[in-house]
């Protein structure tokens, strides 16, 4: 039996139940005192006490609990090792041999749990009725220093509650926010209101080894998409050209860049492009990525002529850091690789459009005929030999995976007036009967050739 098995078993550490004032909480109520059974032992013995197999599995294991303190009635004499049961008797017959010829006898002492000790969903337990008990919030969403939470209508009396109890247990976090139903319908941001803490939206968060910063209440992000975010950057290589329709404040161009891709990155909403424009400077990643403000639709059926037209600069490999870059400098002349190479494909200027991400769920689809006819001139034509990916997110209320991808296939087909091959795997689900998947596949070049109604 573990340790943690042990004393969870022997030991009834749960906080008291709470019927004091919901806002503030009365901290003072949340204190329980367990009484443990507890070995003197001489300092020279506790390491030998520690890592006996015989006894190890009867120390206390709590969280945040030392299983070694010294005793009360005697600070500098024996320490006490706390043991996970309250009598001798829930000792095996070798450990309470080992623990008596090691050390000076037994005692009690009184554990004490307080505020500190219990976690923000222990505590939460222990305020809410009954019946709210089985689906409250156990935890949020972090972006910087805000925690996030989407409470349902039978938390929303409980909300302030939920709020300080998260920022209490949470060293990080300085606001807490509840998103509330209200979505912007121009740039799909959610409305949102605070709980706890302070009212301070602008946010530094790091992610893919990129510092984002903007302000939260404006634009729209995600925490829960890291994964997301990273899976398509690593699937685009260096020195390739990518296109973000919806780039928000940049979690795909980003590291995209970083990584040596050249990007086009837009947005609509003023404040994501503003902040987007930030993310670059930032992040040092001005030389090869590209921030528009415009509709989606306009902005992809112009991007083909704009590559082709104000090329990206050759990719010439990896970005030297600072240190590397000032040794390169104080090489002697000779000894610098030689810029006089003949060119060739690899470092030809980049003019040609290699990956798509339209990362708007709730509508990308709608925007696909936009790629229709983009191809308009047979300039473009013969540069693209081989025609871009499209990585396009969506949401389906098909539950099935089966149905959920001849569901999205289908409507994809539709909308962009052609056949397509397309892997498609899903993200994540997003609400009961709703899920959020990404559909990718190369763009048919009969369908970019012909401008159709």
């Amino acid at each position: 039996m573990s340790r943690e098995l042990y004393s969870r078993s022997h030991l009834d550490t749960t906080p008291p139940k709470y019927n004091g004032p919901l806002h503030p909480l009365d901290k003072a109520v949340f204190q329980k005192s367990i009484p443990v059974l507890a070995a003197r032992v001489p300092a020279s013995q506790i390491a030998l006490i520690l890592h006996s197999e015989v006894t190890r599995k009867y120390l206390i294991g709590l969280p945040k609990v030392r299983p070694i303190v010294s005793d009360p009635s005697a600070p500098e004499g024996d320490r006490l090792v706390l043991l996970g049961v309250s009598d001798q008797a829930q000792l095996s017959q070798e450990s309470l041999e080992l623990l008596e010829s090691k050390g000076n006898g037994f005692t009690e002492y009184n554990l004490v749990l307080d505020y500190d000790y219990w976690t923000a969903s222990e505590l939460l337990q222990a305020i809410l009725p009954e019946e709210l008990r089985e689906g409250a919030p156990v935890g949020f969403a972090a972006t910087g220093h805000i925690a996030h939470v989407n409470l349902n209508n039978d938390y929303l009396s409980y909300k302030k509650t939920i709020g300080q109890l998260f920022l209490d247990k949470n060293k990080t976090i300085r606001t807490v926010v509840n998103k509330l139903d209200n979505i912007d319908t121009q740039f799909r941001f959610f409305q949102m209101e605070v709980i706890a803490g302070e009212p301070d939206f602008i946010v530094e968060h790091h992610e893919s080894d990129c510092r984002f910063t903007f302000d939260f209440s404006r634009v729209y992000w995600n925490s829960r998409l890291h994964t997301e975010h990273d899976r398509i950057v690593q699937s685009v290589h260096p020195g390739e050209v990518l296109v973000d329709v919806f780039a928000g404040v940049g979690p795909f161009a980003i590291p995209a860049g970083k990584k040596g891709c050249a990007v086009m990155a837009n947005d609509l909403n003023p404040a994501s492009h503003m902040y987007l424009c930030q993310n670059i400077k930032d992040n040092e990643v001005s030389e090869g990525v590209r921030a528009f403000c415009e509709d989606g639709r306009d902005f992809i059926r112009n991007v083909f002529a704009r590559v082709y037209d104000t090329p990206f600069p050759a990719y010439t490999g990896p970005k030297l850091s600072k240190t590397a870059l000032r040794k390169l400098q104080k090489q002697p002349t000779c000894d610098k690789p030689s810029s006089n190479s003949t060119p060739s494909e690899a470092n030809l200027p980049r003019n040609k459009i290699d990956h798509f991400v339209m990362n708007l769920p709730d509508t990308a689809i709608m925007f696909l005929d936009a790629f229709r006819g983009v191809l308009s001139t047979k300039a473009l034509q013969e540069v693209y030999s081989t025609m871009p990916t499209i990585h396009c997110h969506c949401f389906t209320r098909e539950l099935e995976p089966e149905q959920a991808e001849i569901d999205i296939k289908q409507r994809v087909e539709e909308k962009l007036g052609g056949s397509i091959d397309a892997e498609i795997r899903k993200v994540r689900s997003v609400a009961p009967g709703k899920e959020m998947y990404c559909i990718s596949f190369r763009l048919p070049f009969e369908v970019a050739c012909n401008a159709q109604d």
